[in-house]
């Protein structure tokens, strides 16, 4: 017999489901017989599949062990560096500083040192979180930015905080800025910019034309031009959709590629391009248990794009 109790991650969700993820080994159609027979209980009380546990219940599960076997304990986080730059953080979310060359998520390439495999080992270590006692949720992104973007990126500590982020990013409530160094000067001091993006994904580049064609998306980017020297501009860009590459692509298309963008701009470029998601602004409303960041923003306070702007070091 083992048995369970939920935690605020687990809860929310089926008993079924639950049950699943904790135990791959058990079959679903034995998992289903023995919730009938009363083997499986919540509570101490017969329970049905699609029942929706709450934090505090307790799942006691009468069957052998062969079957119920737990997810291996190997924590692939613990080999993630320590490094990470807290902008902003509470018991809900964490606002991090990425920095340039740093995947978000695990890529074919790099697998163990990611930012949300730091974020696991930051809150591993500090006792937060963990695997053992949320079975079925674990830290997460709300946001991802490329590679060599560097910026702002939100991780969530729990499952509820997720789910309310997630909804609040897909309907525009959470406003990202972005700071970018371009060649040249644009004709406005600032303008909102629409055209339509399709993406390749064997080549993972993206199109942009002035006219909709078969498989493009609109894309709608916002700029202002905070200052210009020596050919260079520094733009503020106020992304209203959220398409991939869109910045860079887009700015490239209007004749302004990214300082050291090597793949929308200069093809002998470094590919670290000099853009970054440098503020955040919540202006969330019902948001249950995120109400209070209503209202506030967060922003780097030291930027490189901007330092190096400042110093004539982009070229």
């Amino acid at each position: 017999m083992k048995s369970f109790t939920i935690t605020q991650n687990d809860s929310g969700q089926r008993v079924d489901k639950f049950i699943l993820k904790t135990f791959p080994k058990l079959p679903k159609s034995l998992m289903y017989k023995e919730i009938r027979k009363k083997n499986i209980k919540v509570n101490k009380k017969r329970t049905e599949p699609n029942a929706v546990l709450n934090e505090g219940d307790v799942i006691e599960l009468y069957l052998k062990d062969d079957v119920l076997e737990e997810k291996p304990k190997h924590y692939d986080f613990t080999g993630a560096s320590r490094r990470l730059d807290i902008v902003y953080e509470d018991d809900n979310i964490i606002l991090l500083n990425k920095k340039t060359g740093l995947l978000c998520h695990p890529d074919g390439n790099e697998y163990v040192d990611t930012l949300i495999s730091r974020v696991k080992r930051y809150l591993y270590e500090k006792g937060e979180w963990t695997p053992e006692e949320s079975s079925t949720f674990t830290p997460s992104l709300a946001n991802r930015i490329d590679r060599n973007t560097s910026g702002i990126v939100i991780a969530a500590k729990n499952a509820e905080s997720l789910r309310i982020l997630n909804e609040k990013i897909k309907s525009r409530e959470i406003e990202k800025y972005y700071i970018t160094a371009v060649h040249g000067k644009p004709k406005r001091e600032s303008d909102t910019l629409t055209a339509y993006l399709s993406k390749d994904e064997k080549k993972n580049m993206v199109t942009v034309s002035d006219t909709e064609f078969e498989g493009s998306k609109k894309i709608i980017t916002r700029y202002k031009v905070l200052e210009s020297r020596n050919n260079i501009s520094l733009l503020e860009i106020d992304l209203k959709t959220g398409r991939t590459h869109q910045i860079r692509a887009h700015l490239a298309h209007l004749g302004h590629p990214i300082v050291d963008d090597g793949k929308y701009g200069d093809r002998h470029g470094r590919s670290r391009q000099a853009l970054c998601s440098y503020k955040l602004v919540f202006n969330i409303k019902n948001a249950g248990i995120l109400d209070y960041l209503s209202g506030r923003e967060f922003e780097i306070s030291d930027c490189e794009i901007i330092n190096n702007f400042q110093e004539d070091r982009y070229k």
